[in-house]
């Protein structure tokens, strides 16, 4: 995958994927899709904290998959990232696409009707990290699991920013730390 095709991607899901949310509850529950964001509800100290679980889920993250388990897994979000070459700042612009239009979809959207279970399951499994097929591939989707299961549950009693800002968080952590490992390599 190239790196616009990578950046234009996360732009669609800053713009594309909170639309389903917006329509269907809008017409199924009457619910305005500026309500649907919350913005009476955009509390710092709720995306704070959203921010350091994010942070710390993405460091246990990180030490987890350092385990001799996980060397010989291939990550697909690694090699994605390696083979793009992206910089910071377009990892954290990914971030942020990933977090704000995928929590809009999935929390505000998707676990109104499905509830948190049944929503996390769905959404780790749309991102590959289930598979049936190679049972071991799945120990990432394993390790995500509690975190997208908190997040769920978190959105729930603290609302969407403190969603939008754990996951944005946790892919802003991952993303770095990849980027940073493959400069350091190529020195």
């Amino acid at each position: 995958m190239s790196k616009k095709l990578i950046l234009g991607l996360a732009l669609v899901t800053l713009i594309v994927f909170p639309i389903p949310a917006f329509i269907a509850r809008y017409f199924i529950d009457g619910i305005q899709p500026i309500q649907l964001i919350e913005p009476a509800n955009f509390n710092w100290q709720m995306i704070l904290l959203g921010i350091e679980f994010g942070i710390c889920y993405a460091l246990i993250s990180l030490l987890l998959i350092q385990l001799p388990i996980f060397r010989k897994l291939p990550m697909q979000v690694e090699k994605m990232v390696k083979n793009m070459k992206l910089s910071v700042p377009e990892g954290i612009f990914i971030s942020f696409c990933a977090g704000f239009g995928e929590e809009i979809l999935f929390r505000a959207g998707i676990q109104a009707y499905l509830g948190v279970p049944l929503t996390s399951i769905i959404f780790i499994g749309i991102h590959g990290y289930f598979s049936i097929r190679k049972p071991k591939n799945s120990l990432y989707g394993i390790v995500l699991l509690p975190f997208i299961l908190c997040l769920s549950y978190g959105f729930e009693e603290w609302g969407l920013w403190f969603a939008i800002a754990a996951h944005f968080a946790y892919d802003a952590v991952l993303f770095t730390a990849i980027i940073r490992d493959q400069q350091i390599s190529a020195e």
